[in-house]
């Protein structure tokens, strides 16, 4: 009997354990929901009332996707109150692939406002992209004015010299506005800059005089405009103002002036070339003239040979070389007379 009270004893207090045990359960559970309720409610009366439809579920969902779901829901009304209609789910994808939601949505709510076609597919392309959207949406709206050339590379104007050989030195300011169907994939500022320094030399250059440009300046924009510099760039020219425009060195005097102490130096060089063939060939002439003296000294050598020759074979006598010893000595006086003739008659006109 005791042990039957026991067992009944036992039953009835693991029945109240259970029991305690489930009310702790429900507690808990109860205690989870209320917090969980307090922590989206807010935002989810916010999200009715302003119109986002964004249910208590989807924010579970969101947390369990560890997304800031209190950023959707904001970003989400101001959409929704902007009058911009982008699905919640558009939201979700932007924010998972690592984009900046409230630029984004900062941006198509003011290109919206502003009355620009931005769609929110090119917004997020354009902000996953690695551009500035927001930015971008800012200058559509309020163009910005580019130094060209720019200060920053260190050159502070664009050189052109024009037909006549003037140089002109000028600087541009290139107002600009932001094409946001060509953001991704069109080309930057400095391309910009680029083609309108290339313009500005070449209007420049097509100049026949400098003093036309100088009369009017407006021929370099016109000229650059026309060119179509903006194509396959992020850009659309505005307007293309020449702020200064002064004149520089005379590039065809100076180059007409090298050329000539160019030509100079090159007949100079041609000279002396001549020169010292001159020299050389006098040289060579002087060297046959003692080349030939050297072969009469031999021939004058050979004559004592033949006399002594012509006594051995009796073909010259006693008398014959004495008659021409004589006539030697005559041919010999007569020069001597004449050297001194011919000096004193130099003298004489020498004084007259």
């Amino acid at each position: 009997m005791l042990h039957v009270l026991l067992a009944a004893g036992k039953e009835n207090w693991a029945m109240e354990n259970i029991w305690y045990i489930v009310g702790a359960i429900g507690l808990i559970v109860f205690l989870i929901f209320l917090l969980i309720f307090f922590s989206f409610v807010k935002l989810w009366i916010q999200s009715l009332l302003a119109g986002a439809k964004i249910g208590m579920l989807d924010m579970i969902r969101m947390k369990l996707l560890n997304i800031d779901y209190s950023v959707i829901v904001r970003q989400k009304i101001a959409l929704v109150q902007a009058g911009v209609k982008v699905s919640t789910t558009d939201l979700e994808q932007h924010v998972l692939a690592r984009g900046n939601l409230q630029k984004v949505v900062t941006a198509v709510i003011a290109a919206h406002k502003a009355g620009l076609d931005l769609p929110w597919r090119v917004a997020a392309a354009i902000d996953l992209a690695g551009r500035n959207v927001l930015d971008a949406v800012m200058v559509s709206v309020n163009p910005k004015v580019i130094d060209c050339p720019d200060p920053a590379k260190g050159r502070p104007t664009l050189d052109g010299v024009c037909k006549n050989g003037i140089q002109l030195k000028a600087r541009a300011r290139v107002t600009v506005r932001t094409k946001l169907e060509r953001l991704v994939g069109g080309a930057t500022e400095e391309t910009i800059i680029a083609r309108v320094g290339e313009g500005i030399v070449k209007a420049i250059g097509s100049a026949e005089h400098h003093t036309d440009v100088l009369a009017n300046p407006n021929l370099i924009s016109q000229a650059v405009l026309n060119n179509s510099l903006d194509a396959q760039t992020a850009y659309e020219i505005v307007s293309i103002d020449v702020a200064e425009i002064d004149v520089g060195v005379n590039i065809g005097a100076n180059l007409q002036a090298e050329q000539a102490a160019a030509d100079l130096r090159v007949a100079q060089a041609n000279a002396e070339k001549r020169r010292a063939l001159a020299v050389a060939l006098e040289q060579e002439m002087r060297a046959r003239v003692e080349e030939n003296r050297a072969a009469v000294v031999l021939a004058e050598a050979e004559v004592p040979k033949a006399l002594a020759q012509a006594f051995r074979d009796g073909h010259l006598g006693v008398m014959d070389y004495y008659n021409l010893r004589n006539v030697q000595a005559d041919t010999q006086m007569r020069n001597a007379i004449a050297s001194v003739g011919g000096g004193n008659d130099r003298g004489e006109r020498a004084g007259g």
